[in-house]
């Protein structure tokens, strides 16, 4: 019998641990380039960018909002998708996100950079939902989304060494954007190979661990409002967090601080897995969000501990939030009679195309991101709040649920 037509119970349990490791991996080097180099990797090279003159302050804030439209538009057009394959998905994200790096090193005018981060944002979104896909999905591997996640981190501490490089050898912005092109063009042609040969094999069944409480503990109403919240609560931090710190360490490249960011974030994913299943959802989110308020909000006392302990607070707390809700929404997805996955996916989208406007906004009047980033905190504090008060049965959501 062919290979790829083995019975699973016939392939030996050592093997298919072998091929579920190597699955893993590859997922999550999808994130690495779709979310780590697509997404993030502007953040880091935001300051480079504004000090050889290649965007503007605000030019930046246009930029950071259309990469979040795209990613909101990106992940509603897959709902429409039915019968893709989720490694054929990946495999244009990857390419894609590869195109929209190199384009960046082009001289082009504010408004194009603009235009190619919104269709890098659709790219990062294709990532997400694909690698997401064909990991949990197409391979069975649901206790893998941990290592999934960590691949945002990883991604994002690997390009914001690759842009600190680049500034040490005093490369201008677009020539490190072409840096990244290639990095990312590398890692692309491995996955592929990962992924063709973890494709080779039946996807095996693994066992599924539970999340901590038999259903959701509030409803989808909101659930939706938190998650909206966490996403303007960090994004402020995830777009300028160079910025907010370059004052701050006179002999540190602030690059490293956003490098600090994403090594917080790739163990945190595992750590709020084991967290969410310990405490259940609500007690969970109620520590990530608070964490993650405090950490936003540290910046405003103008250290250079309190930048630091911001970076490692928010980049340990903001993928945690994802890895909480979204098991909590799988749960309210069968009641819902919309599409929950879809109305939170928008909500945080929306959260995150708003952040940098009001932030561009306040920005503008007085030449300080303290503002903002006091928001931001606040809004993390309120969705922490509303995670604290359970909801009744006849109030658990304000969607109108199916009775089974």
């Amino acid at each position: 019998m062919p290979r790829n037509e083995m019975p699973r119970t016939e392939m030996p349990c050592r093997e298919m641990s072998r091929n579920e490791r190597l699955a893993g991996i590859a997922a999550a080097l999808i994130l690495v380039i779709g979310m780590g180099f697509g997404r993030f990797a502007f953040t880091g090279l935001y300051p480079l960018m504004v000090k050889s003159g290649q965007i503007s302050v605000e030019g930046g804030s246009y930029a950071a909002s259309a990469n979040y439209a795209g990613y909101l538009i990106g992940a509603l057009l897959l709902g429409l998708v039915t019968g893709a394959a989720g490694r054929k998905l990946c495999a244009f994200s990857a390419i894609a996100t590869v195109a929209a790096l190199a384009a960046l090193g082009l001289p082009l005018p504010e408004w194009l950079i603009v235009v190619v981060r919104g269709f890098a944002g659709i790219f990062s979104a294709v990532a997400m939902v694909a690698a997401s896909h064909w990991l949990i999905h197409e391979r069975g591997h649901h206790d893998g989304a941990p290592a999934l996640f960590a691949g945002v981190g990883l991604g994002i501490l690997v390009s914001a060494e690759l842009v600190a490089a680049g500034d040490l050898l005093t490369l201008p912005s677009p020539a490190i954007w072409l840096v990244l092109a290639a990095a990312a063009l590398a890692l692309t042609i491995l996955t592929i190979i990962l992924q063709a040969r973890v494709d080779g094999a039946p996807a095996p069944t693994l066992p599924h661990e539970a999340d901590g409480e038999a259903s959701a503990p509030f409803g989808a109403g909101r659930l939706v409002l938190v998650y909206g919240l966490a996403g303007f609560g960090y994004i402020i931090t995830a777009t300028y967090l160079p910025l907010l710190v370059r004052t701050s360490f006179a002999d540190l490249n602030p690059l490293h601080i956003w490098a600090v960011f994403g090594l917080g974030a790739v163990p945190s994913c595992f750590f709020w897995h084991v967290l969410h299943r310990r405490l259940g959802t609500a007690k969970s989110l109620v520590v990530n969000l608070l964490l993650q308020a405090v950490g936003v909000g540290l910046p405003v006392i103008h250290m250079p501990a309190a930048s630091l302990a911001s970076a490692l607070l928010v980049g340990g707390t903001f993928m945690g939030t994802v890895t909480i809700a979204m098991p909590a929404a799988r749960k309210i997805a069968a009641k819902a009679r919309v599409n929950i996955l879809a109305v939170m996916t928008a909500s945080y989208g929306v959260g995150q195309i708003v952040g940098p406007l009001v932030t561009n906004a306040l920005y503008r009047q007085s030449q300080s991101f303290d503002a903002p980033l006091l928001i931001a905190s606040a809004a993390l504090f309120i969705a922490a709040t509303i995670c604290m008060k359970r909801a009744t049965p006849e109030k658990a959501s304000v969607f109108k649920v199916r009775r089974t």
